[in-house]
C-alpha cells in the first residue's frame, strides 16, 4: 500500500514539472540590426564636453596652493573647536564670504592713515619753515645780546615759559664760549649732549635739555613755583659750567 501511494506522488510531481516546462516559451528577436557609424565630429563633440571627461584632475602643488590649504586647515580646526565638527563647515563658508570685504576695509583704513600721515608731515614741514625766523633770532640772541635782562622781563611779565627758553640760551652761549660746544644753526640739541660725551657736565645738561624740552617745545605751561624749580636745575648747570671753565 505504502509503495502504492509513493508511485503516485512520484507521478503527480514529475507531471506538474513537464507541465511547467512545457509552458516555457522561447521568443527569438527577428528585428534586423542598423549598424551605427561614429565619425571624427560626433567624437569632437563628445571631447569637447567635460562632463564626459574621465581624466583625473592634476593637483596643483604650487606654493600658492599650499598655503591656501594650510590656511583651510588652520580655519577648519579653529571653527570646529569653536562651533563642533558638524557646525564648522558652515561658519567657514560664512567667514570665507565676508573675508574680502574685512581685507577692503582694512586697506583703507592704510590708506587714510597713509594720507594723514603724509598730511601732518606736509603740516610740520610748514611750520618748520615758519619756525626759521625764530632760529634766526635765537643765533642773533646768541651772538649779540645780552641775555640778562631778557630773562628778567620775562619772567616781571609773567612769561615764565619764555623766561627758560632765554635761560636755556644763556646755557648754550656759556658751552659756546668755553668751546665745550661748536653751536651752529642746523644742530639738535641732542647734538651739543653727544659733544659733551668726554664731560663731566655731559648728565647734568642732558637732564637740563630734558627739561627745557617738555617746557618749552612741549608747550608745557608753569607758574612761578615751576619756573623756580627749573630755574634751580638751570643755576646748578651754570654753576658747573664756571667751576669746570
Amino acid at each position: 500500500m505504502y509503495n502504492l501511494l509513493a508511485s503516485f506522488s512520484l507521478l503527480l510531481i514529475g507531471s506538474l514539472c513537464f507541465g511547467q516546462r512545457d509552458s516555457t516559451v522561447v521568443r527569438y528577436d527577428q528585428q534586423t540590426l542598423e549598424v551605427v557609424e561614429i565619425t571624427e565630429a560626433d567624437l569632437s563633440d563628445y571631447r569637447s564636453d567635460d562632463s564626459y571627461n574621465y581624466e583625473p584632475e592634476v593637483v596643483d602643488n604650487s606654493w600658492w596652493e599650499g598655503v591656501k590649504n594650510w590656511f583651510y586647515n588652520i580655519l577648519r580646526r579653529f571653527f570646529e573647536w569653536l562651533f563642533g565638527v558638524d557646525a564648522a563647515p558652515e561658519y567657514i563658508a560664512g567667514f570665507l564670504r565676508i573675508i574680502p570685504y574685512v581685507l577692503l576695509g582694512v586697506l583703507l583704513f592704510l590708506l587714510i592713515r597713509f594720507l594723514i600721515k603724509a598730511n601732518t608731515k606736509n603740516i610740520i614741514f610748514a611750520k618748520a619753515n615758519q619756525n626759521l625766523v625764530v632760529l634766526s633770532e635765537e643765533e642773533r640772541i646768541l651772538k649779540t645780546e645780552d641775555i640778562h635782562p631778557l630773562i628778567k622781563k620775562a619772567f616781571e611779565r609773567k612769561e615764565y615759559r619764555q623766561a627758560i627758553r632765554y635761560y636755556y640760551l644763556y646755557l648754550l652761549k656759556l658751552l659756546m664760549e668755553r668751546e665745550l660746544i661748536d653751536w651752529q644753526l642746523q644742530k639738535t640739541n641732542d647734538d651739543y649732549i653727544q659733544e659733551l660725551s668726554q664731560s663731566k657736565l655731559q648728565p647734568l645738561f642732558e637732564k637740563v635739555t630734558l627739561l627745557y624740552d617738555y617746557i618749552w617745545y612741549g608747550e608745557f605751561e608753569i607758574d612761578a613755583e615751576g619756573y623756580e624749580q627749573a630755574k634751580y636745575q638751570f643755576d646748578t648747570l651754570k654753576n658747573s659750567i664756571a667751576t669746570n671753565a
